[in-house]
């Protein structure tokens, strides 16, 4: 980032500034329709078109390893996860009404003062900067991984390890789940095995009699 001359100005915005606008609308949109649809995979496309506006911002930004890095990752393996999971655990395709918590109230409160401070301090940080469109590309691979591993190791790294917990113990909300849903066939279980032993049983003593009428 670099500070701009004193043509640049709110007043006076260039194209890309324009088309920036117009996309963060656009994905605005997107996230909103994502978080209010009762639709589950209607909610999983419009996170594409979310995620896939951001990596157009990302673009206008001259960023270019990160929008790509967004369509990779993000759009091409996190969206397509969620769709396999909404498929493997039969997820209504339809409007469906558990699919809204109750909480509207207090996540509208949530994220919007969530929103407002993020808002705050982008705006505070970077009040008076400017990025130079005409100028050198800002988000190179080279850029990129010189910040990323000079100044901000340590966030990496404890990220790394927040993912990794989130993996660990949805697999192990996962495995608590499958031994209470084994627990819970058993009895049918056993109940459909003393059938199968009664009817074999029940086969067994009537079969003399059948040979007997067949005989006479």
């Amino acid at each position: 980032m670099t500070l701009s001359a004193a043509s640049h100005g709110f007043l006076s915005p260039t194209g890309v500034e324009i088309a920036f606008l117009l996309v963060g609308i656009v994905t605005l949109g997107a996230a909103v329709v994502t978080v209010t649809t009762k639709q589950l995979v209607h909610a999983a496309l419009w996170l594409v078109v979310a995620l896939g506006g951001l990596a157009v911002e990302y673009l206008l930004l001259t960023a270019e390893f990160i929008a790509w890095v967004q369509v990779l990752i993000y759009v091409g393996s996190i969206v397509v996860l969620l769709l396999f999971g909404l498929m493997l655990t039969r997820a209504p395709i339809g409007r469906s009404p558990d699919a809204d918590s109750g909480n509207r109230p207090a996540a509208l409160t949530v994220a919007v003062a969530a929103a407002a401070a993020l808002v705050w301090v982008v705006v505070d940080a970077f009040r008076n900067t400017w990025i130079d469109l005409d100028g050198p590309v800002q988000g190179s691979t080279k850029v990129t991984g010189e910040i990323l591993f000079q100044h901000w190791v340590l966030p990496f790294e404890a990220l790394s390890v927040l993912l990794l917990a989130a993996l660990v113990g949805a697999i192990v909300l996962s495995r608590k789940n499958t031994a209470a849903e084994d627990e819970a066939a058993a009895p049918d279980a056993r109940t459909n095995a003393r059938d199968t032993e009664k009817n074999a049983r029940d086969a067994r003593t009537n079969a003399p009699d059948a040979e007997k009428k067949e005989q006479r």
